[in-house]
């Protein structure tokens, strides 16, 4: 054994990764605009932290999916797809969000969306998303679940140059787009562990990504007075082909005012 190298392993680049390399290379493509922003998230967890008391376990992301959800519902023009030379404007907020699952002993980060976010309920979306971690997958099923289409079950099992080609045409129609990646996406990074702060995505292949940093106590002015609140790291990114500066203000601002009046929580 050469001293300079040491010691180590190796494991398989799986067919897992190369297909999370070939979303991530779509999310070179958008021209990309973040904001970041702090959101005071302390009456939403006062109100979760009630209801896991009484025996009722609230998601905290599905919480902040339903107000992601329900601001875009409110600004329909976020809520779109490039499709040629049109922009293709939905009414259903399909909401990708990442969802650990196993394959056999291995974890494994796969895409879920939540079809309709924007007519569900936090405790719809809380028990989708906890029904979707605990689904039963195998090598098939292991990145969309066990509802995939034909055209999903191909690409799955294709070689990598029929992927791309694959996506290539997905990119080109805002419609297909849609039914196979949703509108938005959403990551949850903060809420797997202590994450001090924001995290800045590349994009993603959706048109709005919202990114959850973690949560940190500092002080806020509370009616002209000096409290400790809980403030959430939150970066939104967008592609600027289709969203500018001024539709994007308006949505952060909606969704802040969304978030820190625990909107959807008291019926649930």
């Amino acid at each position: 054994m050469d001293d300079r190298i040491g010691a180590y392993k190796t494991k398989p680049f799986s067919k897992d990764r190369q297909n999370i390399v070939l979303i991530l290379n779509e999310s070179w493509r958008k021209h990309s605009i973040h904001a970041l922003v702090e959101v005071d998230v302390t009456k939403a967890r006062e109100i979760i932290s009630n209801y896991k008391e009484k025996g009722e376990r609230i998601s905290f992301t599905g919480w902040i999916i339903k107000c992601i959800a329900q601001a875009i519902s409110e600004q329909k023009e976020l809520n779109a797809c490039r499709w040629r030379k049109k922009i293709v404007i939905f009414d259903d907020v399909d909401v990708a969000i990442p969802v650990e699952r196993y394959v056999g002993k291995e974890a494994r980060v796969m895409a879920y969306i939540i079809r309709k976010a924007n007519e569900k309920s936090v405790r719809e979306i809380t028990d989708e998303i906890r029904k979707a971690q605990g689904e039963d997958v195998n090598e098939l099923t292991q990145v969309l679940g066990k509802k995939l289409t034909r055209l999903e079950k191909f690409a799955i099992n294709a070689p990598l140059f029929i992927k791309k080609i694959l996506l290539w045409v997905v990119r080109k129609h805002g419609i297909l787009k849609k039914k196979h990646m949703g509108t938005v996406g959403v990551t949850a990074v903060g809420m797997m562990g202590k994450f001090p702060g924001w995290l800045l995505p590349l994009g993603g292949v959706t048109t709005i990504l919202v990114a959850l940093g973690g949560i940190n106590k500092k002080p806020g002015v509370i009616d002209d007075e000096i409290k400790i609140r809980e403030y959430l790291s939150m970066t939104i990114t967008v592609d600027h082909d289709l969203i500018d500066g001024a539709p994007l203000a308006r949505f952060v601002s909606r969704l802040t005012d969304l978030i820190e009046n625990a909107f959807g929580l008291n019926h649930h």
